[in-house]
């Protein structure tokens, strides 16, 4: 585990990343279209004109970190933006400075009204809104025909904070909350576990992590898988302020108990002891009684691990879950060069598993041990979160490098890498969680997150 890039070398590589960004911001701003009604942030590459659940979260924590920079003179220089995109380019004119904060807000804003838009009446919104061959959303379609599938991941409240912090007002989201309400509701009807206390994916859909072998796969309702559910806690705390704000202090005490109960249930079910370490678990679980067989002491355990090393396991850190003892536990996994450790940053999926793989794939996604950039930030948000500083600058760094390399080789940025190269893999011109490099560097001079809760850390 080393530390110490140049620092010059380390501002240059953070400056080209803020260049590129800011540079082809204008990419990825969309307009309305169809049946999507409402401006909108896209991930960038093949993902043109896509409005996903955790990828706007991640798309707007970033950039609102930097839009108070747009036309400042610390950013990208005129001229970075690609022509004839419908704005005037990073650095010139009236557009780049507080025209460009404006739109930021009022897409980061449309990307929280197109869900609601979506929303269906039993609560479901779904985790994409694409444009093509149909007339609503593909997800909203199979809803009505009685096929329940993955709804919104945990991170409308939380985006709805995350804005709401950032322009200091949270009286354009009151006309959601109504909808939040039945978006909790919908989730606890359908995919709430009570018997364990925990959430459950019903398939292996979008499920964040394409390929996560403690999901992928596997039966239908059978996973409570840690990346849910330990999101699933953040989300609680982001909708016990929404009501709080709203004047609403018997919903807000609701949620954080939801909150604190899921969190006991994260502990209970899902940490372990002997490996230190939180693993998704298996909730398909009771006595099969046959005929006379099995009358006696049944299955009185509520889950079984699943236990394959997934970089998911890290995210109670990042949710601020985990106990002191057990992020003592957990650092020594992120830079174990054998599992975890990568010069890149986190591996997703421990080298030692069998599933581990490189292969270039879309549909689903790699996340078999390729780096992701919001895998880094999580871990590395984690860190700091536990107060581990150097570590976090370490993890800072190896990004930095992953990502600044990229430029200088390519000069675009690209969707997941090879951790033992730092070569792109696949999916060139992906911008979304690759800004949140810059929030690393914001946050190591002692910048708090752009969604930040206080006083939570066990």
């Amino acid at each position: 585990m080393r530390i110490g890039m140049e620092a010059e070398k380390k501002e240059k590589y953070r400056q080209s990343l803020e260049n590129f960004v800011m540079g082809h911001t204008e990419d990825v701003l969309k307009q309305p279209r169809e049946f999507i009604h409402y401006p909108f942030i896209d991930p960038g590459s093949v993902y043109d004109g896509n409005v996903w659940d955790w990828d706007t979260f991640w798309s707007v924590y970033g950039f609102l970190n930097l839009a108070d920079k747009y036309g400042d003179g610390t950013g990208s220089v005129a001229g970075d933006s690609p022509a004839g995109k419908g704005g005037s380019g990073v650095g010139g004119g009236p557009e780049s400075g507080a025209g460009m904060r404006e739109r930021l807000i009022e897409h980061a804003k449309g990307n929280i009204r197109n869900f609601f838009d979506h929303q269906l009446e039993d609560g479901y919104i779904p985790m994409m809104i694409e444009v093509a061959d149909w007339p609503e959303p593909y997800l909203n379609m199979k809803h009505k025909e009685g096929i329940l599938m993955n709804m919104h991941k945990p991170f409308l409240c939380s985006q709805i904070c995350l804005i709401s912090d950032y322009i200091k007002d949270y009286s354009w989201a009151e006309e959601f909350f109504e909808g939040i309400e039945r978006y909790f509701a919908c989730y606890d009807k359908n995919y709430y576990f009570e018997n364990c206390g925990l959430y459950v994916w019903c398939d292996d859909i979008m499920i964040g992590m394409d390929n996560d072998p403690a999901t992928f796969g596997r039966p239908k309702f059978s996973t409570a898988n840690i990346y849910l559910n330990s999101f699933m806690c953040t989300e609680f705390s982001a909708a016990e302020r929404i009501c709080r704000r709203f004047g609403k202090g018997d919903r807000a005490e609701y949620y954080k108990e939801k909150g604190r109960k899921l969190t006991e249930a994260i502990q209970r079910e899902c940490w372990d002891k002997r490996d230190e370490f939180f693993y998704s678990v298996d909730v398909d679980i009771k006595t099969r009684k046959f005929d006379w067989f099995h009358q006696g002491l049944g299955v009185f355990w509520k889950t079984l691990p699943i236990k394959i090393r997934v970089w998911s396991g890290f995210i109670p850190m990042y949710a601020k879950i985990a106990t002191k003892e057990q992020a003592a536990a957990m650092v020594r996994h992120i830079f174990d060069e054998k599992t975890f450790g990568s010069e890149y940053g986190l591996v997703t999926l421990a080298k030692d598993e069998k599933m581990f793989d490189l292969s270039v794939t879309n549909n689903p996604s790699n996340w078999l041990g390729p780096i992701w950039g919001v895998a880094n930030y999580v871990v590395f948000r984690g860190l700091l979160n536990y107060g581990y500083q150097k570590e976090a600058e370490i993890m800072y760094e190896r990004t930095l490098t992953l990502l600044g390399r990229d430029l200088e080789k390519t000069g675009s940025l690209h969707e997941y890498y090879n951790p033992f190269t730092g070569e792109p893999i696949m999916n060139g011109g992906f911008i979304n969680w690759n800004i949140l490099a810059l929030n690393m560097a914001e946050e190591l001079r002692g910048k708090k997150p752009m969604l930040w809760f206080e006083g939570e850390e066990r």
